[in-house]
């Protein structure tokens, strides 16, 4: 017994290591740091309370960083869970090269947020632009010089990157369903819609408990396809709250309004993804 518990917190040993060293203490140091006024440069760190709280919200930068954020969010979890969704069942179908296409629209996950903001840059300036030239369609033109357009040229990039993730997901979920369950349906007359509202849909609540979860925790806290894409412009007005934070730090050097951003950004996605997951796991039926 004794031996199995030494191996047990053995193993246990380098990940508990890493989880203190990378996660617990970085995450203990932003809460004292964001009741300072660190620049990230002096070794002193002047203790302020909470001004730098009061700060953030006469911020209209800030807030305006947190509504474009908080929408954002809203339309990117409906639209990619809703896609991988479409997705699954479409692949799910028994025809030819069904298994090629899983591969080809899970593709985009692979690649890197960076590289895939600079691809689809590309695409809004140069391609949209020779498009509109071409057509006449003069909408094309300026989409990531225009904050509304910037902001469907976020969402169209996530979209394209995250459904197939979803997809793989959902596809699980849908596997696991009984195909007596089914057959029981279509024997008592249930059509294709009746199928997929009463029995589909329940029966993938698990599913979309970690579905939703991932999207929402990912569409508040994306920063790497913000910057390459539109870099917060024109004029901060597609900034996301992950870049608001990073050049409040780096380019602001102001450390301590960075960290209680920080901090309010943690306590507003922890509450609204604990909030979901207890909503969705009520509705999980068993099969």
């Amino acid at each position: 017994m004794r031996k199995s518990k030494a191996r047990f917190w053995l193993f246990l040993a380098p990940a508990l290591a890493a989880f203190i060293l990378i996660v617990l203490i970085p995450t203990l140091m932003g809460f004292w740091y964001a009741f300072t006024d660190w620049n990230g440069i002096s070794e002193n760190a002047r203790f302020i309370g909470g001004q730098n709280f009061i700060t953030i919200f006469h911020d209209s930068i800030f807030l305006h960083a947190f509504g474009f954020t908080a929408l954002f969010a809203l339309l990117a979890v409906v639209l990619v869970n809703a896609v991988g969704f479409a997705l699954a069942m479409f692949v799910t179908q028994k025809f030819p090269g069904a298994t090629a296409l899983r591969g080809i629209f899970f593709m985009p996950n692979l690649i890197g947020g960076l590289l895939l903001g600079f691809a689809w840059q590309f695409i809004f300036t140069s391609i949209f632009t020779a498009i509109a030239k071409a057509t006449g369609w003069n909408f094309l033109q300026g989409w990531l010089s225009d904050p509304q357009t910037g902001f469907w040229g976020l969402l169209i990039l996530t979209v394209w990157q995250l459904s197939g993730y979803m997809m793989i997901i959902y596809i699980a979920q849908i596997q696991q369903i009984p195909d007596s369950i089914l057959e029981a349906a279509r024997m008592d007359g249930a059509g294709a819609g009746s199928m997929l509202v009463h029995i589909t849909l329940p029966l993938m609540m698990p599913a979309f408990t970690i579905g939703l979860f991932m999207t929402i925790s990912n569409s508040f806290k994306m920063f790497d396809q913000n910057l390459a894409l539109t870099a917060g412009g024109p004029y901060r007005s597609t900034e996301m709250l992950a870049l608001n934070i990073y050049n409040t730090a780096f380019s602001e050097n102001r450390l301590g309004v960075a960290q209680a951003k920080a901090i309010i950004f943690l306590i507003v996605v922890a509450a609204i993804g604990i909030t979901q997951l207890i909503l969705t796991k009520r509705k999980e039926v068993e099969m």
